[in-house]
């Protein structure tokens, strides 16, 4: 997450400088090319008006922001360059950036997207279509936006979500949980941590030493197995063919992303807003998680080249204490944080193949949808490629493009991935530049839409 912070970083510099805005700005001052920015409720925002408005406004929700993140204005699109082709197209575009900005925001979000929503209709114009967008954690903040407030939003376009907020929480305990126990890692606390940071880098350090040991990389494994997480973690690169290239590439996923965001540090926000720890291990059966995990053979594969007991292993994280969760604040993450699948709009999810933030939580809502929505509203789009968020552009406005012209003519065009990917590939090359967040770099890639069907969510919510 390092890398990626610094890479957000950079990013943010190269977005356009933006032109201060006021509340008593009149309406048609926002016809043309606009940016505006300031404060709703202390909030910060950011509204871009293109030379041509074509009547839809695209609300964006940035991700999940660690502590250290960086500032920099708010966000109008999954990648850097996404906001230059979507106000090429006419799209505007608004963005809040949430009260309080990194950690687990997920409440203010709602809250603060309708606010800068109101804005836009008081001084530039009411949308014909209004769309809620966003990627990794802002899709889950998307959805939720949606279900809330039905009258305001018309369709959802969901990056690479987490959308089970509370699962992905659990399998982040999960992971530090067995990492914690097998590599027998001192003086750390998963949560309600006295020394949350200490508690983080006395477990990553313990990883970097273990990692260059056949043993420590099969328990590495098996500890991300819990999450189904695969070994591969670049969007430019193919997925690593031995066992210690998965193993490290794992490593490097959890180091940053499970223990370094969303461990002791991760875990202390999220029961800061939940009022109370919501996490827990309590009656999770390992032997019976790693059996259901697509990553079972890889697993036993590394514990066979580690001469390592899987039984016995599996047999120590059976004996552990376990972590037991605050009742009050479970019950906050089920009413603020996990999407019914109601949905009251059109919805498109889009994800990698290969991502730490499991591309099951798609098979997870579309269940929901199943059970409280409507299946016909509902497209689910994958990218055969790895690492999170990895997508061109010209994937992101196919995606887009797709939901579109469900809302406006009822009927959803074809979602075959040839067809998407000759849709994505007609844009150009200017559009086809993914994001690497192992390297922090870009380079072009073709369109990789792709059939998939994720597996089952090991650690959902309900």
């Amino acid at each position: 997450m390092k890398r990626a912070s610094r890479a957000l970083a950079a990013a943010a510099a190269m977005a356009l400088v933006a032109v201060s805005g006021t509340a008593a700005i009149a309406a048609e001052q926002a016809v043309g090319r606009h940016t505006y920015t300031g404060t709703i409720g202390g909030a910060a925002y950011k509204v871009e008006t293109p030379v041509r408005w074509n009547g839809t406004l695209l609300i964006y929700s940035h991700p999940y922001y660690p502590a250290d993140m960086p500032e920099f204005p708010p966000g109008n699109g999954n990648r850097v360059d996404s906001e230059e082709w979507l106000l090429e197209q006419g799209y505007a575009l608004a963005a809040s950036d949430f009260t309080g900005r990194t950690g687990f925001v997920v409440k203010e979000a709602v809250r603060d997207q309708i606010g800068v929503l109101d804005w836009f209709e008081d001084h530039v114009g009411k949308p014909r279509r209004t769309v809620a967008t966003g990627s990794s954690g802002g899709g889950a903040i998307s959805l939720l936006l949606a279900e809330k407030h039905p009258d305001r939003i018309d369709g959802v376009l969901a990056m690479c979500t987490p959308i089970d907020l509370y699962g992905q929480m659990n399998m982040s305990l999960d992971i530090n949980f067995a990492l914690k126990t097998l590599l027998g890692a001192k003086d750390v606390e998963l949560v309600d941590a006295k020394d949350p940071a200490g508690s983080v880098q006395r477990l990553q350090q313990v990883m970097t030493t273990q990692v260059e040991t056949p043993q420590g990389r099969a328990r590495i494994a098996l500890a991300s197995a819990f999450g189904n997480v695969t070994g591969w973690n670049s969007a430019l690169d193919p997925k690593p063919a031995s066992v210690e290239g998965q193993a490290r590439a794992l490593y490097e996923i959890q180091l940053y992303g499970a223990v370094g965001v969303f461990g002791a540090v991760g875990q202390a926000d999220l029961a800061g807003h939940a009022g109370g720890n919501p996490s827990y291990n309590i009656g999770v059966d390992y032997a019976r998680q790693l059996a259901k995990s697509d990553q079972l053979p890889f697993v036993r594969k590394a514990y066979k080249e580690a001469g390592l007991d899987l039984g016995k292993d599996l047999a120590r994280l059976a004996a552990a204490p376990r972590i037991s969760p605050d009742r009050q604040a479970r019950q906050w993450m089920l009413r603020h944080a996990v999407p019914r699948g109601t949905t009251p709009s059109p919805v498109v999810t889009l994800h990698n193949t290969a991502d730490l933030a499991v591309p099951d939580h798609e098979r997870w809502y579309a269940t929901q949808v199943r059970q409280h929505g409507s299946p016909a509203d509902l497209r689910q789009l994958f990218v055969a490629r790895a690492t999170h968020c990895a997508f061109t552009v010209g994937e992101e406005g196919v995606a887009l493009q797709t939901l579109l012209t469900r809302i406006t003519t009822g009927r959803w065009p074809s979602t075959d991935p040839a067809q998407l990917n000759a849709k994505a590939s007609a844009l150009g090359e200017r559009w086809s530049k993914v994001f690497d967040f192992a390297t922090g770099g870009d380079a072009v890639r073709e369109p990789g839409f792709t059939k998939y069907r994720p597996s089952s969510l090991l650690r959902s919510s309900r």
